[in-house]
C-alpha cells in the first residue's frame, strides 16, 4: 500500500449534485477544492433518482394529456413503447457512465479523487482507491460532507433475504416485473407504482397508514390513490408487513391483510443518512446519524466541518441540496476571507427555505406540487390561519389544457400578517405553477400585493386570481 498527501482549501466528500455545487461555488470564490467519490460523479439524482424516474414517468404523462383533449385523443392509437421508454431513460443516465460529468468537473477547475473517503480527525480525510492506495487530504478551511442518503429497510423478518428492490433498482430496472409489490405510499412509492403499472407490471401498493403522501394535504393523497386505482394499481391501506420469504421465483409477504405474492418487492418507506462509514467517530460524532448543522450548514462545535444536503436530514430533495450547497459554499468563502458569514449571499441571518418554505413536486398522475406549510402543520404550530380551496378545473386555462380537467388548489394564509404560509396544487401540469407560489411564500408577499401580479389569460395561473377572490369574499 502506497500513500501520498495533498492539501486543498476545501475537501468535499461526495460528488453528487450537492457536492458538485459546493465545489463549484468555492472555486468561483477563489479557493481550491477536491471532490472525493467512490461511485458515479453526478450522484443519485443523475443516475438513480430524479432524472431516470421522471423520464420513466414522462411518456405516461404525455399520453394521458393527449387522451384528455378531443381531437388529439383520436390520434393516440397505440400504447406506450416500453423498450423505447427504457432506452430514453438510459440516454438520460448515459448508460450509467459519468464521463460527461467528469469533464464538467475538470473544466470547472475542480480536482477529482476516486475512492472511499473517511474523516481521520480534524480537517483530514483519508481516501482509499480500488487498488487499496491511500491519499491523505488536508483541508485548510473546510471539509464538506455531501454523502447523501440511502433507502431504509424496515426490520421485517426475512425482508433482506428476498433481495428487495430499493429506489435505485426501481429506476434502473431493465424490464418491468410481472408483479411488483410496493411497500410505502410516499413520493417514491407513488411515482414508481405509477411508472411500472404503465410499463406493464401489475402493481400492489401496501401502505401502513390510512392515506398516501401523508405529509401532504389530505386531498393530494386521496387524488393520487384514486388515480392509481384507475390505472389498475391495487392500493391497500392499514397493512403491516410482518415477514417476507422467497417461494421459488416469487416474493411472498406475510401481512396483516394475509399473504401477498409478487415477482419483486420495492421498499420505499424512507431514507437514512449515508454517514455510517465516513469516520464521524474520529471527530466525536455518531456514525450513521444526520449531521447537526446551523443555517450556514456548519456542524455544531466544529467550525471546519459542514454537512450539506441529505447528510443533514433537513430536506431530502435534490434542489434543496443544491440550495444548501450554495449557502454553505458562500459561508466557507466568506470565512476563508476573514469575513462574517452573515455578509455573504445565502446569509445565516436570512430565513432559510429549508425550514418552512420547501418546494416539492410528486410526478404522479395527477401531479402534486406544494410549498410551505400544510393546513395541519400551521395548526400544529399554533399559527392563526385560514384555508382557501378552489377547483382548478373551473379555470378557463384548465379547460383548454384538458377536457374535464380535475384538480384542486389549496392555500394556507396567515390571518394576522396576511401572507401565504403554504400552497398546494393538485392536477395535471401543475408543477409549472409551483415557482410562483414559492416566490410568494419565501418572499412573504402580502396578499394585497398579489392582486397586482396579474395572471395571463387563458392560463391555469389564473387560479391565483380565484384564490384571492376566495380570500376577499370570506367563508
Amino acid at each position: 500500500m502506497s500513500s501520498q498527501e495533498r492539501t486543498y482549501d476545501v475537501v468535499v466528500l461526495g460528488a453528487g449534485s450537492t457536492g458538485e455545487n459546493v465545489a463549484d461555488v468555492v472555486v468561483r470564490g477563489g479557493l481550491s477544492a477536491v471532490l472525493v467519490e467512490s461511485e458515479l460523479v453526478g450522484g443519485e439524482c443523475s443516475y438513480w433518482a430524479c432524472m431516470p424516474s421522471k423520464t420513466l414517468l414522462r411518456g405516461t404523462e404525455v399520453l394521458a394529456e393527449a387522451r384528455a383533449v378531443d381531437g388529439a385523443a383520436q390520434a393516440v392509437t397505440g400504447e406506450q413503447d416500453v423498450a423505447a421508454t427504457l432506452a430514453r431513460r438510459n440516454s438520460f443516465t448515459h448508460d450509467w457512465d459519468d464521463s460527461s460529468q467528469v469533464s464538467w468537473v475538470e473544466g470547472a477547475g475542480i480536482d477529482l479523487l476516486r475512492g472511499t473517503g473517511r474523516l481521520a480527525g480534524e480537517r483530514t480525510v483519508v481516501v482509499t482507491d480500488a487498488a487499496g492506495r491511500e491519499t491523505r487530504l488536508t483541508a485548510r478551511h473546510a471539509v464538506a460532507v455531501c454523502t447523501g442518503s440511502v433507502g431504509r429497510l424496515p426490520p421485517v423478518e426475512g425482508l433482506s433475504d428476498v433481495r428487495p428492490w430499493g429506489p435505485r433498482d426501481a429506476t434502473s430496472a431493465k424490464e418491468a416485473p410481472g408483479r411488483l409489490l410496493v411497500l410505502g405510499g410516499g413520493y417514491v412509492g407513488c411515482e414508481m407504482a405509477t411508472a411500472w403499472q404503465a410499463l406493464g407490471a401489475q402493481v400492489t401498493l401496501l401502505q401502513r397508514g390510512d392515506r398516501l403522501l401523508p405529509r401532504s394535504e389530505p386531498q393530494a393523497g386521496d387524488a393520487v390513490a384514486a388515480s392509481l386505482r384507475d390505472l389498475g394499481v391495487d392500493v391497500r391501506f392499514g397493512v403491516d408487513v410482518t415477514a417476507a420469504r422467497r417461494d421459488g421465483d416469487e416474493v411472498v409477504l406475510t401481512t396483516s391483510d394475509g399473504e401477498v405474492r409478487g415477482d419483486e418487492v420495492l421498499v420505499a418507506i424512507g431514507r437514512a443518512a449515508r454517514t455510517g462509514d465516513i469516520g464521524l467517530d474520529t471527530v466525536g460524532l455518531e456514525p450513521g446519524e444526520y449531521l447537526p448543522v446551523d443555517d450556514t450548514l456548519q456542524v455544531e462545535g466544529r467550525p471546519w466541518l459542514y454537512g450539506v444536503g441529505d447528510a443533514n436530514g433537513r430536506q431530502l430533495l435534490t434542489h434543496m441540496g443544491k440550495y444548501q450547497a450554495r449557502q454553505a459554499a458562500a459561508a466557507i468563502v466568506a470565512r476563508a476571507r476573514g469575513e462574517q458569514a452573515d455578509g455573504a449571499p445565502w446569509s445565516a441571518t436570512a430565513a432559510t427555505a429549508d425550514h418552512a418554505a420547501t418546494p416539492s413536486v410528486v410526478f404522479t398522475s395527477p401531479q402534486v406540487a406544494a410549498v410551505g406549510r400544510t393546513a395541519a402543520q400551521a395548526a400544529e404550530q399554533g399559527l392563526p390561519h385560514r384555508v382557501l380551496e378552489y377547483p382548478i378545473g373551473s379555470i378557463a386555462g384548465a379547460s383548454v389544457f384538458a377536457d374535464g380537467y380535475t384538480g384542486t388548489a389549496i392555500a394556507v394564509v396567515d390571518t394576522e400578517r396576511e401572507v401565504l404560509l403554504g400552497v398546494t396544487f393538485i392536477g395535471p401540469g401543475v408543477a409549472e405553477l409551483l415557482h410562483a407560489a414559492t416566490v410568494a411564500v419565501v418572499g412573504e408577499v402580502p396578499i394585497a400585493r398579489l392582486w397586482h401580479a396579474v395572471p395571463s389569460y387563458p392560463t391555469i395561473s389564473e387560479i391565483w386570481l380565484r384564490l384571492l377572490e376566495t380570500w376577499r369574499d370570506g367563508d
